[in-house]
């Protein structure tokens, strides 16, 4: 009897934990609301000596520490498969540390997702809301969906690297079970 005891509490507790997992990412508002922000995203990059590669983000992260240099902001997070590397002057082995906020117009459930080539790390609202660390063509990373409690901006912050030639970045976004649409430029600031 105490087997099967134990075992119902296991199954329940298996069972709660895949509910909380499958509840959407409550994200935390900007406080205070920003003012004044530019448009777009702030981009800081970092590249691998010559002969070198960047494959993990721990590689994205090593680079950006040894000689970071700011670049030309980002107008959004929707750069197609080409070259050079977002708005840096070059194709490979290139790393980004992008910093600003993303508008929410309305509160409710959204699902998020971002097509990169290659690693991405994000976070918005003090949620990961993507996370690939690895190399791959340009091609979707797993979907998150999201709970927005008031319209306004969010903080994001997102670590990205791409190791050769070609490269995107991408993010999408619907109102639950809704269509995915490119979130618009309009929606960053910084």
């Amino acid at each position: 009897m105490k087997s099967v005891l134990t075992a119902a509490i296991a199954a329940l507790a298996m069972i709660a934990a895949a509910a909380l997992a499958a509840a959407p990412l409550r994200l935390t508002p900007a406080d205070p609301q920003p003012g004044g922000l530019k448009p777009g995203l702030s981009v800081v990059y970092g590249f691998a000596p010559d002969g070198e590669h960047i494959k993990t983000l721990a590689d994205a992260r090593a680079v950006l520490r040894a000689q970071p240099r700011r670049g030309k902001p980002l107008s959004g997070l929707d750069y197609r498969d080409g070259q050079p590397t977002l708005t840096s002057d070059r194709a490979e082995n290139v790393a980004a540390q992008i910093n600003g906020y993303v508008r929410f117009d309305a509160p409710g459930i959204y699902d998020l997702d971002f097509l990169t080539n290659d690693g991405l790390d994000v976070t918005i609202g003090g949620q990961r809301v993507g996370i690939f660390d690895g190399r791959q063509t340009c091609d979707s990373i797993l979907g998150t969906q999201v709970e927005v409690p008031q319209a306004g901006w969010y903080k994001l912050d997102a670590l990205y690297f791409n190791r050769l030639n070609t490269s995107c970045l991408h993010m999408r976004w619907a109102s639950a079970g809704g269509k995915m649409s490119w979130v618009p430029d309009s929606a960053f600031g910084y």
